[in-house]
């Protein structure tokens, strides 16, 4: 691994490790004219893709009875923070079945990870 990759992934210390299948909170800078605030999003992320600098996930949640999937360069600017609220128990990294489950369905056991 060269160096600019190393350099990369340690832009943003406050974005912790994740995979697919957790529950995250994603905090991004948004701007309205000459505003600016932190707007937070938070679902399942079905999935990861990319290496290094290039590494982008996508985030899957419910509003309003609609399902609204958000994908994110992981290491943008915009994104402030990735925190991690709940570890889940998936066995593949691609978790675009989610989309056609509802309600009870839909959720994912809570992984024993540490």
């Amino acid at each position: 691994m060269d160096a600019h990759h190393l350099v990369a992934t340690e832009l943003n210390p406050k974005i912790q490790d994740f995979r697919p299948g957790d529950t995250v909170r994603v905090s991004t800078t948004v701007r309205e004219g000459d505003r600016q605030r932190t707007q937070v999003f938070e679902g399942v992320v079905i999935r990861r893709r990319g290496a290094g600098a290039g590494t982008s996930f996508t985030v899957r949640r419910v509003a309003r009875d609609i399902g609204v999937e958000r994908t994110f360069m992981l290491h943008s600017p915009i994104v402030e923070a990735v925190e991690t609220v709940r570890r889940g128990a998936v066995r593949r990294s691609r978790l675009y079945y989610l989309r056609g489950l509802s309600g009870r369905a839909a959720r994912i056991k809570e992984a024993r990870r540490n």
